[in-house]
């Protein structure tokens, strides 16, 4: 993140509520920012107190922009907090506004910050509204762009997975695997996403982030049919998730086999599929104990209602490293 971005976006917030408002408020700003800390503070939380969260937000969401655009770390973060402490304390609905100025704050933050972990924890939880799932796909989709930018793709990955975006989960596949991954892997990287988002119960990610993946990486030749075998696998999945029949399943996964075993975790993906899409009753005990066993229930989530809408996990929060 730079001050020139900062100061942009400065420039559209006052823009968007007018220059009279935006002079009082921005007044407010630059006593805070000159060194009248709580002077500047008091405003916010005099608005806070009458409870006029969204005014009292507008302050410290500007005021956030401002100490990014100087380079005021510390101060920001300490805003950005505020932004979404008046979140939780009022009644403001999720709305993609709202998410927009969240997402707009993480992506100015020191990556390395510990603020900026406990920042995007506290913010998905809000995002949630109160479900208990995962955070708003909407949220995790803004999240993983700003992640992309950063080159950070394992963490990018695990937002797209939550998001509905399967086109942009794909494009930033393409390039984590051209850029990171060894050539005769190419397959698992989108194999892996695909499994998982079926996990989801998001069969449409699944199948446009496959027809993505594979029609835009160079290294992959046009199909299907396919030339590795892994994809070739993961195209009849799609199809036979979309016809439901448990001898179909059953067979591609026997057939594969020798394309599976290269990652112990999708005979486990796959388990959890057949329970989601083609009624085979979950295994008494899974197989993996211990770290990977722990993974996959991460993922995944280990509650018993499995009847949520397609791309709405049913999971328990992952902590984010």
């Amino acid at each position: 993140a730079d001050s020139s971005s900062g100061q942009r976006d400065l420039n559209r917030w006052k823009g968007d509520i007018g220059e009279e408002r935006a002079g009082v408020v921005t007044l407010s700003i630059h006593k805070l920012f000159s060194g009248n800390f709580y002077q500047g503070f008091a405003v916010v939380f005099r608005y806070m107190s009458q409870g006029k969260h969204a005014e009292a937000r507008e302050l410290m969401y500007s005021g956030a922009l401002l100490f990014f655009s100087h380079n005021q770390q510390n101060s920001a973060a300490d805003l950005s907090m505020l932004v979404l402490e008046s979140l939780e304390k009022s009644d403001a609905k999720v709305a993609d506004d709202l998410l927009e100025n969240l997402a707009k704050l993480f992506s100015l933050m020191d990556p390395n910050s510990p603020e900026r972990v406990a920042f995007v924890s506290r913010a998905l939880k809000w995002s949630s509204g109160g479900s208990g799932k995962l955070g708003h796909p909407k949220l995790h989709q803004l999240l993983a762009i700003t992640l992309w930018k950063e080159q950070n793709y394992s963490e990018s990955r695990y937002h797209f997975l939550h998001s509905t975006d399967g086109e942009g989960c794909a494009n930033m596949l393409v390039e984590y695997s051209s850029s990171r991954g060894y050539r005769s892997e190419v397959d698992m990287f989108v194999a892996q996403a695909v499994l998982q988002f079926l996990c989801l119960k998001n069969k449409t990610s699944a199948s446009v982030v496959f027809t993505t993946y594979t029609q835009k990486h160079p290294s992959i030749e046009k199909g299907p049919p396919f030339v590795q075998p892994l994809l070739n696998f993961i195209w009849f999945l799609l199809l036979a998730v979309d016809g439901g029949k448990l001898t179909v399943f059953t067979v591609l996964c026997e057939q594969y086999q020798p394309s599976l075993k290269r990652d112990p975790m999708y005979n486990e993906y796959l388990d959890r599929i057949g329970q989601l899409f083609f009624g085979v009753p979950p295994k008494q005990t899974s197989s993996y104990g211990g770290l990977l066993g722990n993974l996959l229930n991460s993922l995944m989530g280990t509650g018993e209602d499995d009847d949520t809408e397609d791309g709405q996990e049913d999971s328990s929060p992952i902590e984010l490293d």
